[in-house]
């Protein structure tokens, strides 16, 4: 037991590490782990353990987190992703010489504004408890911040003089707060429940004094501009619109832009302190509502002043987003006036999107500002399994050996839990240098399933994975693409003209070969038939997650088919269809075996949060409109942008939806061009979206046979279909061209 002296020299941070200790090893285990300081500038680690007792020492709570971690996995095998099951199978712990850790760069970043409705938005402490011990064991040192942000709005406009009715119509439907946060909208799927308010103020803070006890620095959202039409109205302000949405936006010259700014800036203080370090994106989408190129820095001017009249440590934390995202309007000029206009010091800059498109080559680093190279990999929480993985060590290493290197590194993905080996293997890069790709997966595997089941199998699988959907190398994942046609909104487009288009789509998802996914497949099927109890943990999301992959393929192939096949008899083919609608239903039976693909688990997470009725209206609203039509109305710009496969929306309203296509394929193929079908499509699928917003998802599908069973099942249906997937399809291009004509 530690003596009178030794709790003397424990650190503040220890207290955390302790419970972080106990939470992943359990308080038997946990009891024999010691934290003591490490002095150093750079955050580093050492750990030694010697007769059952682990001593970390660290020069600060999360680089004694990350060294706890390395001791797991490099001793223990084990590992603590965001599947696995706690507290860990460790009864005692092994002898270890003495291993030293450092960090390769000064700085964690994690989330995205995005994540906090795309993800978060639901959660209670329990579960935002186990994302703060992963954010520490994974070196996270810059964690976004938003929860609870909307009390502190609340505050500053109530000061403002508005009153509480406008202020919570002005925030709009608690799923879609961080679109607020940003700008983009308000006054949306709301109002904003009172109760959601006070409780959510309150987590905010138990969230930060979390992270703060690791020693974190949390990034808290800023002003940007936007403002409640009652204020807009008495100032000078700017209309502007985002995805068909409009808002308003004050003119940097108007006093009130400053004294707002500040004003919300000391309001977030009052609620939660701070760490002065501020997240404002005043054109994360929307180009700046004056074409004047001195424009942009005026609003840097503002904002940064107004942060600076509240907190005069104040640093802003920018995403690069919109010099990718519009480029045409951002050009290197006008990126460089803008930040020419910030002092170094006073700002830096997250390059969000750094694995595909990185700004900070074209941008020369970002005109001398601190910056972030981050991961986004994921839009919308998209469930398709797909990354490039063997492009990652090789961009952080080329961004570290660049002549102004990033301050840190960071995961901005839109929704987490998702392609856990891509954001595993991107974490690792804060303290490892990731040399050869298959040799660190061989690990991860290894760790992933802590020993369990056989080991080449499962490094069989995964070398499978590597070799198929996570060697997306170049490839542009983005949700504004096809990108498989179980999701995507259904049209008799490719009836009359468009089918070579839609041949080019379905190739362009197999830059593989789906026999080595089908057999990657069966490896981990035969491993959870091996041992069932893996399904429980990471197992079962790998399984899901490769079923995923290999049934949108197939969805692909047999709506092509289907298609060309009715355009040949000029007629609907039922066996076609009946065989291409039966993978929806197939595939919602595999998803159902696992909560979290399962759309009613969303929905009960959102529920738990009312308080009486309205409250259950609004919320039960917002979470069956984001992941669907996500704005007002069907066939919205960002209609089934959040694309996911999930038990509830597969074989329910993505299945219903091709079911209102088939049924009208008959009259779409006998009408010139189909304009009157497809207007009368479109009607239908509107119906269907406002009948789930009002009734929900059907019941789950019944006499589950288990995650192991039901995934062989499927695999045993489908994967004999590998082969037929690899041939491209070979009917007459001009035949549908002629039809194209008719």
């Amino acid at each position: 037991m530690p003596t009178a002296d030794d709790e003397q020299a424990t650190p503040e941070w220890a207290v955390a590490v302790r419970g972080l200790a106990e939470r992943v090893l359990g308080p038997r285990a946990a009891s024999a782990v010691r934290f003591a300081p490490l002095d150093g500038e750079l955050r580093s680690y050492v750990y030694e353990a010697d007769g059952g007792v682990l001593t970390v020492s660290a020069t600060d709570g999360v680089s004694a987190s990350v060294g706890l971690h390395h001791y797991l996995r490099e001793r223990c095998r084990l590992t603590v992703g965001w599947d696995t099951e706690l507290p860990l199978p460790v009864t005692s712990l092994p002898d270890s010489p003495r291993r030293h850790g450092q960090a390769r760069v000064r700085e964690g970043y994690y989330l995205n504004f995005c994540t906090f409705s795309y993800t978060t938005p639901y959660w209670d402490w329990p579960d935002w408890e186990r994302e703060i011990d992963w954010m520490a064991l994974h070196g996270i040192t810059m964690p976004l911040a938003v929860t609870g942000h909307e009390a502190a709005l609340h505050t500053a406009y109530s000061r403002a003089g508005l009153d509480d009715h406008t202020i919570r119509d002005f925030l709009g439907g608690p799923g879609y707060l961080p679109f607020q946060f940003m700008g983009c909208l308000d006054g949306f799927a709301g109002p904003l429940p009172a109760s959601w308010l006070t409780r959510h103020r309150d987590l905010g803070a138990r969230i930060l004094q979390r992270e703060r006890a690791f020693g974190m620095t949390p990034v808290l959202p800023a002003f940007t501009g936007h403002v409640p039409r009652a204020l807009a109205a008495s100032a000078r302000a700017h209309r502007r619109g985002w995805q068909g949405f409009d808002t308003w936006v004050l003119d940097p010259a108007d006093p009130l832009y400053t004294r707002l700014c500040t004003e919300v800036a000391r309001a977030q203080a009052e609620l939660y302190g701070t760490d002065h370090r501020y997240a404002a994106d005043p054109f994360i989408e929307m180009i700046p509502v004056d074409a004047d190129p001195a424009f942009p820095g005026a609003v840097a001017d503002a904002t940064l002043a107004g942060l600076l009249a509240a907190d005069p440590d104040a640093v802003w934390i920018m995403q690069a987003w919109p010099f990718s995202y519009q480029r045409d309007f951002w050009t290197d000029d006008r990126v460089a006036a803008f930040l020419d206009a910030i002092p170094d010091d006073r700002m830096v800059v997250a390059d969000l999107w750094a694995e595909y498109d990185p700004q900070w080559e074209r941008l020369d680093g970002f005109s001398g500002k601190p910056w972030l190279w981050c991961a986004l990999l994921n839009f919308g929480g998209r469930t398709d399994p797909v990354a490039d993985l063997h492009g990652v060590p090789a961009a952080v290493d080329a961004a570290l050996a660049s002549p102004h290197p990033p301050a840190g590194l960071g995961l901005a993905m839109e929704a987490t839990r998702n392609n856990p080996v891509f954001f595993e293997l991107t974490a690792d890069q804060l303290w490892h240098r990731a040399t050869d790709v298959g040799v660190w997966l061989d690990d991860f595997v290894d760790r992933r399933y802590g020993g369990r089941g056989d080991t080449g199998t499962l490094r069989a699988a995964w070398r499978g994975l590597l070799d198929t959907v996570y060697d997306a190398r170049g490839l542009r994942i983005f949700p504004e693409q096809y990108n498989g046609i179980i999701t995507a909104s259904p049209s008799y487009a490719p009836l009359h003209g468009g089918l070579a288009e839609l041949r080019a789509d379905v190739a362009r998802t197999l830059w593989y070969r789906p026999a080595a996914l089908a057999a990657a497949w069966e490896r981990l099927v035969e491993a959870a038939e091996h041992d069932p109890g893996l399904t429980a943990g990471p197992l079962g999301h790998d399984l899901v997650e490769t079923g995923i992959a290999f049934m949108a393929r197939v969805a692909d192939r047999y709506h092509l088919d289907a298609v060309a096949e009715s355009v040949r008899r000029d007629a609907g083919s039922g066996p076609h269809l009946d065989r291409f609608l039966r993978v929806f239903d197939d595939l919602d039976r595999m998803l159902a075996c696992r909560p979290e693909y399962t759309f009613r688990h969303w929905e009960s997470k959102a529920l738990a949060w009312a308080d009486g009725p309205a409250d259950a209206d609004v919320l039960r609203d917002n979470a069956r409109r984001i992941v669907t039509i996500w704005g007002a109305a069907a066939g919205g710009s960002l209609d089934d942008y959040a694309g996911r496969h999930w038990s509830g929306l597969v074989g329910g309203y993505y299945r219903d939806r091709w079911a209102l296509w088939a049924r009208g394929l008959d009259r779409a193929l006998a009408e010139p061009g189909g304009v009157a079908a497809e207007r009368e499509l479109q009607d239908e699928l509107r119906h269907r979206a406002e009948q789930f917003l009002r009734d929900g998802p059907a019941p789950p599908p019944a006499g589950l046979a288990g995650l192991a069973a039901e995934s062989r099942r499927l695999f045993t249906a489908y994967a004999k279909q590998a082969d037929a997937l690899a041939q491209p399809p070979t009917d007459d291009d001009h035949a549908h061209d002629r039809r194209g004509a008719r």
